[in-house]
């Protein structure tokens, strides 16, 4: 701990009392971190070196018309597309979009000492329950912090910070997956290190409060592997933009069921992609998101079924009714280079065995400080968001 640290931030509450979260202008997004808003598109560049700071990869939330809330989306008995660019990210990088069960003020309402509410970003949370937040439930999460050895703005405090998420899309432009990750605890819950954090370090991934796993949708890994590539040898060629449509579908057809199935298909080129399927002998052709699915696959997988114990698809539909907030994000790993995206993962596990290889990416690339200096100028755009009924947001059904 520096002298600074030691004098204005000794413990979580004096820390808390004395330091404060500051905004940045809509005119600075640029130049300070790489963000660009135009219109209908979001543009996220991976390293912006600004007059006083390095910045790598960001992460940024929807508002509402106010301003002063997260714009909350309940996707049931609904599709949501958007228009993708990812022909600039490779190895290593992750342009993600997807929604977490974070509180609409940001936990403003809850906790008297969280002044700055969804405006200022506060409430973030994830099913990987993320030490690494800095400000949870009103107040620093400065006990037993423990900076980062590879990301000098990085690091891990003593408390996690939990909730629902559902991965609509993670990819670069090698590979990609969605994923469904149904959680115990009802909205955005501070989790202790541990059990209940489900922390690896002690053992207890699969006893936390999250499915940290999900079930995903990976056509790599389910071994197809010209589906999804730069190139036109791809049935979707990632050197142009795409658009992706993902389908709810519940057990009655109304918004008040249970959810049962995640559908996915695309349209590029002016022309409809059906989802790809599964393509290992003794595995069911699937090509959506199923309790049933992701029961099989991870049998064959031989993977812990945490989806399942967590309460699979209909806790993960009971998240989405009560409402998730959008997030689009661009980053590295500094835990596992990316390799669970990929590559193969476990890296020294027979890229043979089912679920193993997730991408062609060799198992030696990912290392952030590689990707960083290698894709300084990496950038995923992100636009034409549109949610509706199911048929209503594209012409191709």
């Amino acid at each position: 701990m520096d002298a600074y640290s030691a004098i204005h931030c000794p413990d979580p509450d004096t820390c808390t009392q004395n330091c404060a979260i500051d905004g940045v202008p809509r005119a600075d997004w640029t130049g300070t971190y790489g963000i660009q808003a135009q219109n209908t598109q979001l543009s996220i560049k991976f390293v912006t070196k600004g007059p006083y700071s390095t910045n790598v990869g960001a992460r940024t939330y929807l508002l509402d018309s106010s301003k002063q809330r997260y714009r909350m989306f309940n996707l049931m008995n609904r599709e949501f597309t958007f228009d993708v660019d990812v022909s600039m990210l490779d190895c290593g990088l992750n342009g993600a979009l997807y929604f977490v069960e974070m509180d609409a003020d940001g936990g403003a309402s809850k906790y008297p000492t969280n002044k700055a509410g969804a405006k200022y970003g506060t409430g973030y949370c994830d099913a990987q329950c993320p030490h690494d937040v800095k400000w949870i439930n009103g107040k620093s999460n400065s006990a037993d912090w423990k900076p980062s050895s590879n990301d000098a703005n990085s690091g891990k405090g003593r408390y996690g910070s939990c909730c629902a998420e559902l991965d609509i899309w993670e990819a670069n432009a090698k590979s990609q997956a969605f994923t469904t990750h149904p959680c115990t605890v009802v909205g955005q819950t501070q989790c202790t290190p541990g059990t209940q954090c489900g922390d690896n370090d002690t053992g207890d991934r699969y006893n936390g409060v999250c499915d940290k796993d999900g079930c995903d949708f990976a056509s790599y890994r389910l071994n197809d592997r010209t589906y999804y590539g730069s190139g036109s040898g791809f049935r979707l060629d990632t050197t142009k933009p795409m658009t992706v449509v993902t389908q709810f579908i519940t057990t009655d057809g109304t918004d008040n069921g249970d959810l049962k199935e995640v559908r996915r298909f695309y349209v590029q080129n002016g022309q409809r992609i059906d989802n790809s399927k599964a393509n290992f002998p003794g595995l069911n052709p699937y090509d959506s998101i199923t309790d049933e699915f992701c029961q099989r696959s991870k049998g064959l997988f031989e993977d812990t079924d945490d989806h399942t114990r967590k309460g699979g698809l209909k806790a993960m539909g009971d998240a989405m009714r009560r409402g998730l907030v959008l997030v689009m994000s661009l980053w590295d790993d500094h835990d596992v280079n990316m390799l669970w995206l990929d590559s193969n993962y476990p890296p020294d596990a027979d890229p043979n065995k089912p679920g193993v290889a997730r991408g062609p990416c060799p198992v030696t690339s990912g290392d952030p400080g590689d990707v960083e200096n290698r894709y300084p100028d990496a950038t995923v755009r992100f636009s034409n968001i549109k949610v509706g009924a199911i048929g209503s947001t594209t012409g191709f059904y």
